[in-house]
């Protein structure tokens, strides 16, 4: 009885040690910024760098309707990055192929035509199996207004609060100046 007694404890002990290690295993993921990426020159990223920051990812496009809602992100990430704000800018080829360039050609049109400085990305996909996994994440999340599931085009925007947590999506035709957009991000800057 008495050794049975010892390796029922034993096991108990052990049980609440590997639930820990599987916990981990699954909630790696549970913030928007656990996620490493590449910077459009290539450079590796842990996007947990902008913890502690109010953060906009946007899939972007040099060639599309809605391309320059470039300089509105990038007014946008001056009006209120001293604040603790970022606009992220991902790149994207998957919606009628409005981003064929190369990094150094993407880098040299929005520095150019759109004088942006906030942070961009390699150029990735956001759909699909070849999705990266920051967007599978993202697109797997229902936040409003926009819900989960695929991003529809160009410009999509994912707001995340200062822990990391998805807390708005909104869809590519919603500019960077629209009121419920301003008033999302300004209610997480508090």
């Amino acid at each position: 009885m008495r050794l049975m007694m010892i390796l029922f404890l034993a096991l108990g002990a052990m049980i609440p040690m590997s639930n820990a290690d599987d916990t981990k295993a699954t909630t790696d993921h549970e913030c928007a910024l656990n996620f490493k990426v590449k910077n459009i020159d290539g450079e590796n990223v842990d996007l947990e760098d902008y913890e502690g920051k109010v953060v906009l990812i946007v899939n972007t496009a040099s060639k599309c309707g809605l391309t320059p809602q470039y300089a509105g992100l990038e007014d946008l990430f001056k009006k209120y990055e001293e604040n603790g704000f970022v606009v992220l800018g991902f790149p994207c080829n998957q919606f009628a192929g409005q981003e064929p360039g190369s990094e150094a050609e993407i880098k040299e049109f929005c520095s150019t035509k759109y004088k942006v400085t906030f942070p961009m990305f390699s150029k990735i996909e956001v759909n699909g199996d070849g999705a990266n996994d920051l967007y599978k994440y993202l697109t797997s999340k229902k936040v409003e207004p926009v819900g989960d599931g695929k991003i529809s085009w160009n410009f999509e925007k994912f707001l995340v609060d200062r822990d990391g947590q998805l807390v708005n999506r909104f869809g590519p035709r919603t500019t960077p100046s629209d009121p419920d957009l301003l008033k999302a991000i300004e209610a997480e800057l508090q």
